[in-house]
């Protein structure tokens, strides 16, 4: 069967087409205090706004939003000696954050008792009552980045989502924030396996075949783990610089010849 030449796009959701870190690190302050509530006890709203506010800066070593659940008490612990419960917290700093993560989420999830599936729950629990609750606060606590919702709106190419987060909260977003329908099944959330994986499934789909394949992220990991999967050489790599990632990260980017850094004006026309 002969297929009509023409562009696929997979493209992740957080850190490329939403700005979401304030929504992100807000359901990620209120998570925390369900879930340890007697460390909030007399937690003052300054503390938690400068808690708010350094999320932003430890954004890039999210992969999954229940680590957002882990990276606030981390940073309550880090400011409050007393309530300390983990090893790694003395005189830690952002960039030991950025620098370690990998390493220290193993340990503090041990000293805290704490499990995935738990936090996992948890964080979609608290981010479904706050829509439900009040759905105009939850969206106004996100945004699309400029440009992005017209590219995907009059986009000829053939676009899917792939992304970490929970589908159902992707969907809403592009909705009623950015004005788009994507089908549900060209929406990959969270549950449905690695991101390595989803780009397996796309490039062997027989309708996909003859399609230039692009892959467009903010996470150099997840390029890296792309990278190492001889079967994904057909993928086109872009990090996107307007993300969730480090001025270190960009440049190491720039420097491994598969991956194209990109800027979001660049996007936005490739899109259409």
């Amino acid at each position: 069967m002969q297929s009509e030449m023409g562009e696929l796009y997979a493209l992740d959701f957080d850190g490329i087409l939403c700005d979401s870190c304030g929504e992100s690190s807000l359901s990620a302050l209120k998570a925390a205090k369900v879930r340890w509530p007697s460390l909030f006890h007399g937690v003052d709203s300054a503390t938690q706004d400068w808690i708010v506010d350094q999320m932003h800066s430890v954004r890039p070593v999210v992969e999954t939003g229940y680590e957002n659940v882990l990276l606030v008490r981390l940073l309550l612990e880090t400011r409050i000696p007393s309530i300390r419960k983990s090893s790694v917290t003395e005189g830690l700093t952002v960039e030991g954050i950025l620098e370690n993560w990998s390493k220290l989420k193993p340990v503090i999830m041990e000293e805290w008792s704490e499990n995935r599936e738990t936090l996992i729950d948890l964080f979609g629990k608290v981010r479904d009552e706050w829509l439900e609750q009040d759905f105009a606060t939850w969206i106004g606590a996100n945004r699309f980045y400029p440009g992005v919702s017209d590219a995907l709106k009059f986009s000829s190419s053939r676009v899917y989502i792939v992304t970490t987060k929970q589908s159902r909260f992707a969907d809403a977003l592009l909705r009623e924030l950015a004005g788009v329908t994507i089908p549900p099944e060209r929406i990959y959330g969270l549950g449905t396996g690695p991101k390595v994986k989803v780009l397996k499934q796309l490039q062997k789909r027989p309708e996909h075949q003859g399609l230039t394949l692009h892959f467009v992220e903010d996470r150099l990991a997840t390029l890296k783990n792309v990278i190492k999967e001889p079967e994904l050489d057909q993928w086109n790599l872009y990090l996107g610089n307007w993300g969730y990632n480090t001025q270190k990260e960009r440049e190491e980017a720039a420097a491994i010849p598969r991956i194209q850094v990109l800027e979001l004006s660049d996007f936005s026309k490739k899109l259409k």
